[in-house]
């Protein structure tokens, strides 16, 4: 099939897709690195707000690695549909994601900015009946994991450097490798939608997520709990959320702004108000 060369974004993902009926008419696209959904409606309000000249704007919040694929691509598959989407913004929570796209001629070396951080948490159910405590915990025989897929998800690569400080390469295969052949360790695709659901659900007891999104979980008042991995553990001084625009970026003069926003005071306050950590050069 000619089509197969493309990335499939899951057919039940539209909630990461904003304003797809004008993805092809946009006068702005931003690929924002998923994990920061729960702040890019007031983001983008905000946005608007100071450059009301600029009209429609299409972005997605799918894990960046999945972005990536649709940039190298030069498009993605969603319910049968051929989105042929160039962004003018594209934001990671890794440098390999920005050289990646600098070795394919997407971007000039260097040509990106740091703009956030976050860390790492584990999220559990409220109560946290499985009674874990610490990360090694995760390599108990009988809990399932809610575990991010490396092959999509840039948050995976951070929580296998945290299952390394934690237990070393043992805590790794243990978790990655034989409780995913045994069935307790659950791959996600898109973790900041799946994991709170499974957790709701009780189909798994644990779930590796950036401290965000239980921020968000518990403002809306799900039913979770916090275990944290502690300062050493939680990588919280290697997380770097970067930006950057594209070399074929349809807008270019709409993507700068973008930059220059995203890295003003007002953008920063309303990052912080969702619990992640501003960047301060």
């Amino acid at each position: 099939m000619a089509e197969s060369k493309f990335p499939v974004i899951p057919p039940e993902r539209g909630d990461d897709l904003h304003n797809l009926e004008a993805a092809d008419t946009a006068d702005l696209v931003l690929f924002m690195a998923g994990n920061q959904f729960m702040a890019m409606t007031d983001m983008v309000a905000a946005f608007r707000e100071a450059h009301p000249e600029i009209g429609t704007i299409f972005y997605e919040t799918l894990p960046p690695g999945m972005e990536l694929k649709q940039i190298l691509a030069g498009g993605a598959m969603f319910r049968d549909r051929l989105l042929r989407v160039t962004p003018d913004i594209y934001s990671a929570v890794s440098e390999v994601a920005m050289r990646r796209l600098s070795d394919a001629g997407h971007l000039e070396p260097g040509n990106y900015r740091l703009y956030l951080h976050n860390r790492l948490s584990l999220m559990v159910p409220a109560g946290n009946p499985a009674g874990i405590a610490t990360v090694t915990d995760l390599g108990r025989s009988e809990i399932r994991i809610s575990q991010p897929d490396p092959a999509n998800e840039d948050i995976a690569h951070h929580i296998l450097d945290m299952y390394r400080d934690a237990g070393g390469e043992r805590l790794v295969h243990r978790i990655m490798e034989e409780k995913r052949i045994t069935g307790t360790t659950l791959m996600t695709v898109v973790h900041h939608r799946e994991t709170p659901l499974r957790i709701a659900d009780g189909k798994v007891d644990v779930g590796p997520v950036w401290a965000t999104e239980i921020h968000h979980a518990r403002s809306l008042g799900l039913p979770i709990n916090e275990v944290q991995p502690g300062a050493r553990l939680d990588q919280r001084n290697r997380i770097n959320y970067t930006i950057c625009r594209l070399k074929s970026a349809p807008h270019p003069e709409n993507a700068q702004k973008f930059l220059t926003f995203i890295l003003s005071s007002a953008a920063q306050a309303i990052y912080t108000r969702y619990g992640f950590t501003p960047h301060r050069p």
